[in-house]
């Protein structure tokens, strides 16, 4: 079994990163996962939150995503962003226009949908948000929503 696997990461405004990589720590709907090399194949729905690779010399390096998926093979993982950006590019202000985008999106569902389904999931995924804040040191009581 090889000791990497290639990464990458992509999102709507640009290609994040193209690395080898030992491990990779995602974000997953289901609940928290890390790929490494032989690992199964996959493709993983992601919640909002912070994906760490780890490079063959241990460093780390992390981005916040605010959902999208990942495709796990033996010896790649492609991971596919709603929005990207590397932690250390990560601002409050940026910060607070993925909360308000996320704001948004749960009273379009709250407005269109009855089903109580689909607005928990709006709901949890606001929640997912700020708890990704939280963990990267961001303030998510600091956005104005509309």
């Amino acid at each position: 079994m090889a000791d990497t696997m290639q990464f990458d990461l992509v999102s709507p405004e640009r290609n994040l990163v193209s690395v080898p990589v030992r491990e990779v720590r995602l974000p997953g709907a289901e609940g928290d996962l890390t790929a490494m090399p032989g690992h199964a194949p996959a493709i993983v729905n992601l919640r909002p939150g912070v994906v760490t690779v780890v490079a063959a010399d241990g460093s780390e390096t992390q981005f916040a995503v605010t959902g999208g998926f990942a495709e796990i093979n033996n010896d790649s993982v492609s991971l596919l962003a709603e929005r990207g950006h590397p932690r250390a590019e990560m601002t409050q202000d940026i910060f607070n226009d993925m909360m308000s985008q996320a704001q948004r999106r749960v009273k379009q569902v709250q407005e269109r949908s009855t089903g109580e389904e689909i607005v928990a999931a709006a709901v949890k995924l606001l929640a997912d948000m700020e708890a990704l804040g939280t963990h990267i040191g961001l303030d998510p009581n600091q956005a104005n929503f509309p």
